[in-house]
Formats: C-alpha cells, sequence, structure tokens
C-alpha cells in the first residue's frame, strides 16, 4: 500500500462554543457510547465505547454533549482546505480525521519529514494544538500511528509497528474477544496464522483482519463497474437551502447504491462534486472502512454540502456562491460486498417504488411522506411511532409493562383527536350509544382500564372501555365524566 498520511482531531466533537474548558466534557453519539472526551474526563476513567450512563458512574461530574456530524463538518471544512493546499485528493473519513496519499507531495517537498511539518504547521495556524499526525503505509497504520502520535508518529518500520499493536485495534470487539481467547493478542502473532487457517475459522472477517496484520488495506474490486453509473443532477434554479440539498442528497445517494447493488457491488469511496452558480467547482472525497450503504452515504454528501453552503454565506470561506446549479456523486475504490439477492427478492420493483416515494416526496413536501413503527403504550395512539420516509427509525421502548394497556386486538381506526361519543350509563354500565341520529343498544363490554395521565404535566386520567353493538365495536375514553370515542374496530 501507498505511504498514507492521517490526520487526526481525538476532540473535534467537543471543539464548540457550549463546551465548558474548567469541566470533565464527553461527547456521545447516535447510539448514545462516547466517541470523544477531554483530558479532564479521561484523567476520571471515562473511555471511548462506554455507554453514557456507564460513564456518568465512572465521573458523575462529566458534561455530555450530543455529537452533531453536520455542524462538525462545517468547523472541520477550514482544516481539510489547509491539508489539501499541500497535499492534493485528501480524503475524509469523518469531521477530524482526514487521509491523504502522499507519494507525490514527498517527492514535490523533499522528503516525508518536511511534508509533515508543513501540514502541521498550516493546520495549527487553523485549530492550534490538539491534533495527531500518522505517517504509514495504507490508512490502517497511518491512522493507528496518529491515535499513538505526540503529536506525530512516523513509522519506518510497518511490519514491526503493526505487529506490537493489540487486537483490539482491529475495531470488532467480539472478533478481538475471541482472538484472545485463543490466545492471540497481537496482530504480529495473527499473522504469523496460516491465512487458510484463518479464512476457515472466522471467515470474511477474519480474512481482512490477517490482511491488516500484515499490513494489506483492502484491496479495491477487480470488476470493472460501468463508467455511467455516476450519478448526476442539475438544479434551476440553484440548491440554497440546506434542507433542500439534503433531500437531494438522498435521493442521489439512493440512486447509486441501488444501481451499484445490482452489479453486486459497493463503494468503499466516493467523489461529490458540487459546481457554484458562479461557475466554481468543489470536489471532496470520502472515504469510509465498510461499503457505504443508502444512509452513510446521504450523511457524507449531506455533511458536504452543509460545509460548503455555509463556508460562503457565514464564514466568507471558499464554498458554494449562490446555491448548487450541479451534483455529481461518483463511486470509486469499489467492492464486491454489494447485497446477495434471494430468488425471491425484486430489487428492480423495490428501487422503483423508492424512487415513487422520493418523487412524492418532492412534490407534497419532506413531511408529506411518513412511515410508522411499533412501539410501546397504553393507548392505540401511542403505540405507534412516526418518522419521515427515508430516515432511520426512532429508537423506541416496546418490553415495557405498560399497566392499563388495552389488550389485542387493536383498533383498525384511531382518529387524532377523539370525538364527543354519547353513551348512556347505568350503574357505571354501558347500555346505549348513540350514533348519528339513533341510539343503538350495547351488546357487550369490557373494562374499565385505568390510565392516571401525565398528572405532572397537568394532563386528567381516563378510564377506557372497549363497547360492542349491532352497529360496530368502539374504544371509548371517559374524562371528567365526558365519554370520547378513541377508535373504531374493524
Amino acid at each position: 500500500m501507498g505511504r498514507t498520511l492521517c490526520v487526526w482531531y481525538p476532540d473535534w466533537p467537543l471543539r464548540r462554543p457550549d463546551a465548558p474548558p474548567d469541566r470533565p466534557l464527553q461527547a456521545v453519539g447516535e447510539d448514545n457510547r462516547v466517541i470523544a472526551v477531554n483530558t479532564l474526563a479521561w484523567d476520571a476513567g471515562v473511555r471511548h465505547g462506554m455507554r453514557r450512563g456507564e460513564a456518568e458512574g465512572v465521573c458523575p461530574t462529566v458534561v455530555t454533549v450530543a455529537s452533531d456530524p453536520g455542524i462538525e463538518a462545517v468547523r472541520f471544512e477550514p482544516v481539510a482546505r489547509a491539508i489539501e493546499e499541500l497535499v492534493p485528493k485528501i480524503e475524509l473519513a469523518a469531521p477530524g480525521l482526514v487521509f491523504a496519499p502522499v507519494a507525490g507531495a514527498v517527492k514535490y517537498y523533499g522528503g516525508e519529514q518536511p511534508l509533515v511539518d508543513l501540514v502541521t504547521k498550516e493546520i495549527d495556524k487553523v485549530t492550534g494544538s490538539g491534533f495527531k499526525v500518522g505517517l504509514a503505509s495504507g490508512p490502517f497504520a497511518a491512522q493507528r500511528a496518529a491515535e499513538r502520535a505526540d503529536p506525530v508518529l512516523i513509522v519506518e518500520d510497518d511490519a514491526e509497528f503493526l505487529s506490537s499493536l493489540d487486537v483490539t485495534s482491529l475495531g470488532s470487539e467480539e472478533l478481538a474477544a475471541t482472538f484472545r481467547w485463543l490466545g492471540i493478542t497481537t496482530l504480529g502473532a495473527l499473522a504469523e496464522l496460516p491465512r487458510d487457517a484463518v479464512a476457515t475459522r472466522f471467515g470474511p472477517l477474519g480474512t481482512q483482519a490477517h490482511r491488516l496484520a500484515h499490513g494489506l488495506d483492502r484491496a479495491a474490486h477487480a470488476r470493472q463497474i460501468p463508467p455511467d453509473l455516476d450519478v448526476e443532477e442539475r438544479f434551476s434554479p440553484p440548491l440554497e437551502n440546506l434542507e433542500q440539498a439534503a433531500f437531494v442528497a438522498r435521493a442521489m445517494a439512493n440512486r447509486l447504491v441501488s444501481e451499484l447493488r445490482a452489479h453486486g457491488a459497493a463503494p468503499h469511496r466516493v467523489e461529490v462534486t458540487a459546481e457554484a452558480a458562479d461557475g466554481t467547482t468543489r470536489v471532496r472525497t470520502w472515504r469510509n472502512r465498510d461499503p457505504f450503504d443508502e444512509a452513510t452515504l446521504t450523511e457524507r454528501v449531506r455533511w458536504q454540502l452543509r460545509a460548503w453552503l455555509d463556508s460562503a454565506r457565514f464564514r466568507s470561506g471558499p464554498g458554494i456562491r449562490g446555491g448548487v446549479v450541479r451534483l455529481r456523486i461518483a463511486p470509486a475504490d469499489v467492492s464486491g460486498k454489494g447485497r446477495q439477492l434471494a430468488l425471491t427478492d425484486d430489487a428492480r420493483s423495490v428501487a422503483e417504488a423508492e424512487r415513487a416515494l422520493i418523487q412524492a416526496q418532492a412534490i407534497v413536501g419532506i413531511d408529506g411522506v411518513m412511515q410508522a413503527k411499533p412501539k410501546g403504550g397504553r393507548s392505540p395512539g401511542d403505540q405507534v411511532a412516526w418518522y419521515r420516509w427515508g430516515e432511520e427509525a426512532p429508537e423506541a421502548v416496546d418490553n415495557a409493562p405498560w399497566p392499563g394497556r388495552i389488550p389485542n386486538p387493536s383498533p383498525a381506526l384511531v382518529p387524532p383527536e377523539p370525538p364527543v361519543l354519547e353513551v348512556e350509563w347505568d350503574g357505571g354500565m354501558p347500555t346505549r350509544v348513540r350514533l348519528g341520529s339513533r341510539w343503538v343498544e350495547v351488546l357487550s363490554w369490557a373494562g374499565p382500564w385505568r390510565d392516571i395521565g401525565r398528572w405532572w404535566e397537568g394532563q386528567p386520567g381516563c378510564d377506557r372501555y372497549q363497547i360492542v353493538t349491532s352497529a360496530g365495536a368502539f374504544l371509548c375514553e371517559v374524562r371528567e365524566g365526558v365519554t370520547y370515542m378513541a377508535g373504531v374496530y374493524d
């Protein structure tokens, strides 16, 4: 593998105006795990990968902030530009983590040490201290070098450096635990094993780990992918709104990944090109260790567009001025890790359905096409979580006891605002229900199920009943002496 430079800011998610400098501080990602800590939190025992609750148990005074990769990408754009002025073709893996192949730059600047000195000098002007720089053969070794740098580490002997690394550096806790159970604690010990034996025992994941232990990053796939799989869109009028840009990014990412998947392939690297209304063109390459899927590719394109648009709008930087008139996403470094279709899978129909939903969303608005997901709750309306189509489903708790929950089956129709329903009661039992201009007898009923309500928010409690009549079955709520129709059974 070619020599690669890695620049890493371990505290980049914490470099924000609302971060208190004199308190232990941690940033958590979407999975609620710690992704960055400051020195005070580290000294107190907080470590990367901990769950938020575990970290707060170790250090009760720690201040927690939620990572916002979009804003972090905007703030990182000046750093990326500073590196790009010295080393072309940089590749962003995440805000705060960048790789760059340095073969040409090393020849131009007269060696690796002069190049690293120039890079550190320029980024120090932009951000000050706190960065780590590693240089080794391939992105994997370069990133491991950056993690161990103080603040710079140029690896001379890659084999010796990699052999000393712990198996946890492979990034898979489960695989590392299995290796440790077998007595394999370092990459050097793993590299000594026969590749065939590792592949037989651990499959593709073990084969990749064995390659990394030998300093061989994942090889690009040899198959020829048609060049017309690049996706490109032109816009008139130009895109200036970030919400519009995010919508377009998702549609283009879905199209690119779907077309590559039809060829049994997936990209590990993509090149994002945007042309501004004034004719200037911006290009940025994003890299991912695992193949990009629709969600991760959408994220990277949206982050980059936000960085370019906000850089021009708020920071007077060389971003996208006047809006985006052309956007292109080109795959690179393609692997054969596309999804293997089953005999009954119909990828074309799925792609057509997704394209139709994207078009519908463009017509009715981003909030006009919604998805539903079951979740826990007492009333039928509480048992469904709605979210925008194309976005990740929210986390939902479904295994709680939910005292007072209505038993199955659920109503077929749940009105958003329950209307008043006239019910005659006799000794606490429903006897008649008024439907329009006529009264119908109650044939059977069940309940009540008591819901105390959110009394701390001033919401009153209610009693729920299931009532069956000759005209249909209803779920009713009785609140403060008034009966409401909360659902209709099919």
